[in-house]
């Protein structure tokens, strides 16, 4: 029983190992998002914090070789991690601030002290490995063997670690408690191991360390995880951590970081002047006359919670809405804050290059919004992506994508016009005013300005909904010239990420939002 107990250990720490990893990132997501620079940045640390205890286990282990001292590494550990959110709310509250504020200094000073916190839990827990091996190593011909044993059960303890609580635990109990969860598995684990190998009288030294976690899980479980005006909901999803603002009459749906409104509501208001209503002038850019009448049915890529599906029934009658969106609790807060609950918008939950490429039907409109920087799906900006949408299209359809931006930087318009105009016929862009939004036309048949000027001539002149013909006026006040010719994406090479990376870190030190404000 002790050795195969001493097994157990190892299976458990392994998966507390990766399960810390995966809610780190969650922990500081929801402030710094969850680019592909956050996640660098804490896999990175989290892995020079387990070589340090690598090392430092194998030391300690050749001079405090016994199970007393092991298992009180282990309950320490287990502590340690109950305690890094709670030490990390007030940093966390003070980084909010600064991300509206855009304090630079702050913002990284916060960053690396978050990151500080996991030290100690994950050093701990690093020193299982060499310390196991040494209190069950009898034959040192065996070392080998013994070796590969534990590494094999702590790697599948990590297997499970990595997606018990992606999948699982965050989105059913919140980052805090998950931390708090995985802390209690340990330090009951750890607890059984000091009753079966060294005795009670000894547990009893360290027997406050589980009332205090009682204690934890009784009254320190947060409420907001930011300091944010108007906050009517926030919760969290395998996802995203997601929030609902209201401020004088409109909700608006904010995700990760917070440093954009991803859908917009308001009782008895449609025009929220953002790039939600230039999809509904997409098709407009076809030889004129071109009426309303003609659009059928759309697709939504990038649902969020149903702000463009929301226009588009106010502007197109009998309209069918196809919406694709991954993040099934988005849906949820969509139908629950943002009436997102019209009968002709048939939702699909599921990645949204996929539900396109096996949709039976063809669209008067596809809309595209996932391109805001750093969160930008690399499979969503390829030659070979935009063939899809270009094959889904009725024969006069357009796309129009939501491209986000730094007031800097073209080169993401750029590089994406560049690849769409190697399938579609003709691109048009457009700035949203007073915000880093680039809206990309793209017509199946050749289009024009002009078309688009004579259309909106015959609109004016009938009942056309107001709405309409607003973003038709916004879409061509703003109009931007034709993109500048630079690279194609395909499925074998999309350096996106090379990309985003650049235009967030030249943004941030530029301190380009003082500019804007």
């Amino acid at each position: 029983m002790k050795k195969y107990y001493l097994f157990i250990t190892v299976f458990f720490s392994g998966m507390t190992a990766l399960a810390v990893e995966m809610s780190a990132s969650r922990l500081i997501g929801n402030v710094y998002g969850s680019s592909n620079l956050v996640w660098a940045s804490v896999i990175g640390l989290i892995l020079i914090y387990l070589s340090v205890g690598y090392w430092a286990g194998g030391k300690l282990a050749d001079k405090y070789p016994n199970f007393h001292f092991f298992y009180r590494l282990l309950m320490w550990a287990s502590l340690a991690i109950a305690l890094v959110p709670m030490a990390s709310r007030p940093i966390l509250r003070l980084t909010a601030n600064a991300f509206d504020r855009y304090q630079v200094a702050i913002l990284v000073g916060s960053f690396v002290t978050i990151l500080i916190l996991f030290i100690v839990p994950v050093i701990l827990l690093g020193m299982v490995s060499p310390f196991a091996l040494k209190l069950t190593l009898r034959d040192k011909d065996e070392v080998g063997k013994t070796a590969g044993l534990l590494s094999a059960i702590s790697t599948l303890g990590s297997f499970i670690g990595t997606f018990l609580p992606v999948l699982i635990l965050v989105p059913l109990i919140g980052t805090y408690r998950t931390f708090l969860f995985f802390s209690s598995l340990l330090m009951a684990i750890s607890t059984i191991g000091l009753f079966i190998y060294v005795g009670f009288k000894q547990w009893l030294r360290f027997s406050w360390m589980p009332v205090l976690l009682v204690i934890l899980w009784i009254f320190g479980v947060r409420g907001a995880d930011k300091a944010t005006e108007n906050l009517v909901y926030e919760t969290e999803s395998s996802y995203n951590y997601i929030q609902v603002i209201e401020s004088d009459g409109f909700r608006y749906l904010r995700l990760n970081d917070g440093q954009g409104m991803h859908s917009v509501y308001h009782p008895t208001q449609l025009n929220y002047y953002g790039p939600w209503s230039q999809v509904l002038a997409a098709p407009y850019f076809n030889a004129y006359p071109h009426s309303p009448e003609s659009v059928k049915r759309i697709a939504i890529v990038g649902l969020a919670a149903g702000t463009t599906a929301r226009q588009a029934n106010a502007v197109y009658d009998n309209i069918e809405i196809d919406g694709y969106e991954i993040d099934p609790k988005i849906v949820e807060v969509g139908e629950q804050y943002f009436e997102m609950g019209q009968p002709n918008l048939n939702i699909f939950v599921q990645d949204g290059r996929w539900g396109l490429a096996h949709s039976p039907h063809s669209y008067d409109i596809i809309s595209v919004d996932a391109y805001r920087p750093p969160y930008i799906p690399w499979h969503m900006t390829t030659i070979e992506f935009f063939e899809i949408v270009h094959q889904h299209l009725t024969d006069d359809g357009v796309m129009v994508i939501n491209i986000g931006r730094s007031p800097l930087d073209r080169t993401l318009v750029n590089d994406l016009g560049t690849t769409v105009e190697q399938v579609f016929a003709s691109t048009f862009i457009m700035d949203i005013p007073e915000s880093f939004n680039t809206m990309l036309f793209a017509t199946k048949q050749p289009g024009s300005w002009d078309n688009f000027i004579q259309n909106y001539a015959i609109l004016a002149e009938t009942s056309t909904p107001s709405l309409l013909i607003d973003a038709m006026t916004m879409t061509y006040v703003n109009k931007m010239q034709p993109i500048e010719y630079t690279q194609v994406y395909t499925d074998d090479r999309a350096p996106i990420e090379w990309l985003t990376n650049k235009i967030v870190v030249d943004f941030v030190l530029s301190g380009g939002v003082k500019e804007l404000q």
